[in-house]
């Protein structure tokens, strides 16, 4: 082999280790996110803490500089958490029980109280819940728990406009009684900041067959106090001009001891690559600063960018761009640009990137969207994208959200297109 073709060997083995050492990393740092220990990232055992702790620590081996005296930015905000016990078991009329597994066919809305009790349930027809003294007798036989309880509500068979109309009922329901609504999708879950007087439960139709729900649920209604991390990494040169990366790190948590939501793709992933590009630019820096910044409080209502927002660390008016990073696990099917269709030259300039390198197999663009981290940058004037990936993954909010779930398809060409990006923002920059 002469030297020449010796060169061409190892400049492409090199790059061949480059790109391994970069999905390994993302996939250590996705891992060690979704494990037990961290909880979800959420509001029981210290889940988000413990997960803002470890961000920080990769920051600074990275060689970032806090921002201020250290890389936390601290708020706080009122949480419906599930600290102890969420158990649910079937009473069968011969006296024997079943337990229902919490996230398969069982599972307590974000907004329940806490709750001991059996549940003795009757199901109320659709059309009832337009006749409204009928209702009300229902509702106040169930108050006195004579014969019953609770109420079942069975939404499967619905028309959509009908269920237009009776939306949000369920809740109101809840006012006074526990409520169970049978479904046969699956579960998805979310975090509440306010709690009904009685909890709403959703149980898979299959184990519908009107046993008796002996139910031990405690809720804590509290004010959590939660931490953005931030980074900062100078230019080149000193300079105002930055660049941001935002993804938030925290998830749904627990809902008891014994069930936890991982939070892979929605957004373990997204932190990961945070991360990546942190220890990217930093052997590569440019003529930009560099922002990063993994938010808090997404899950509960884009509250750590909220508040990042109200009182930035750094001038928002020096922000010449942000990119958002949330859903990153696969990208099989491509990339979707929220504000794609807003910040026109600046998605033209992803697109061409992609098209000279054949990165990815799409880059579809959207509008305007209050979905993730970027929309309070984004009504406050800074151009920004939030930037989710394709493919067939399809686990949201749910317990099956895991590592091992995880394609990471795509991580190499997902973060080429971004480090391109960003070299070559000056091209649109000002037009």
């Amino acid at each position: 082999m002469n030297r020449r073709n010796f060169l061409a060997v190892f400049v492409a083995f090199l790059c061949w280790q480059l790109s391994f050492s970069q999905v390994d990393d993302v996939k250590r740092i996705v891992k060690q996110l979704c494990s037990p220990e961290f909880h979800g990232r959420g509001y029981v055992n210290g889940g988000d803490s413990i997960a803002a702790e470890f961000i920080a620590r990769e920051f600074q081996t990275i060689g970032l500089k806090p921002v201020g005296k250290s890389y936390f930015q601290a708020f706080h905000f009122p949480v419906n958490s599930f600290p102890k016990n969420a158990q649910f078991t079937l009473v069968k009329k011969d006296g024997s029980t079943e337990e229902l597994e919490v996230g398969r066919t069982i599972i307590a809305k974000e907004n329940s109280p806490s709750y001991r009790g059996t549940l003795h349930y009757r199901a109320v027809p659709i059309h009832l819940l337009f006749q409204k003294d009928s209702l009300q007798a229902i509702i106040q036989t169930a108050m006195q728990g004579k014969t019953y309880n609770a109420i079942a509500l069975d939404f499967r068979t619905t028309a959509a406009d009908t269920l237009k109309l009776i939306r949000g009922a369920e809740e109101q329901f809840a006012t006074y009684v526990p409520v169970i609504l049978l479904t046969d999708k699956k579960f998805t879950w979310s975090v509440a900041s306010t709690a009904t007087n009685f909890p709403i439960l959703e149980l898979q139709a299959t184990k519908a067959d009107g046993s008796p729900i002996r139910v031990e649920l405690d809720a804590v209604l509290k004010q959590h106090h939660a931490r953005n991390v931030v980074g900062f990494l100078p230019a080149k040169k000193k300079t105002k001009k930055t660049i941001v990366f935002t993804a938030h790190y925290d998830h749904l948590g627990r809902l008891g001891q014994n069930t936890y939501f991982p939070g892979a793709n929605d957004n373990a992933s997204g932190t990961a690559m945070l991360i990546a590009l942190a220890r990217y630019f930093k052997s590569n820096p440019i003529d930009y600063n560099i922002e990063f910044i993994a938010f808090a409080g997404e899950e509960i209502g884009l509250l750590g960018s909220k508040h990042y927002v109200e009182q930035p660390l750094l001038p928002l008016k020096n922000i010449r761009f942000l990119v958002n990073l949330d859903i990153f696990g696969s990208g099989e099917d491509g990339i979707t640009v929220v504000n794609g269709a807003i910040f026109q030259n600046y998605f033209d300039l992803l697109t061409s990137i992609n098209d000279q390198q054949q990165l990815l197999k799409q880059i579809k663009a959207r509008g305007y969207a209050a979905n993730s981290d970027h929309y309070w940058f984004t009504e406050k004037g800074v151009p920004s994208f939030f930037i989710y990936t394709m493919g067939p993954n399809k686990n949201y909010h749910d317990i099956d959200d895991t590592y091992e779930n995880l394609s990471f398809a795509e991580v190499n060409d997902l973060q080429t297109l971004l480090v391109n990006f960003v070299k070559q923002l000056d091209s649109v920059i000002g037009k």
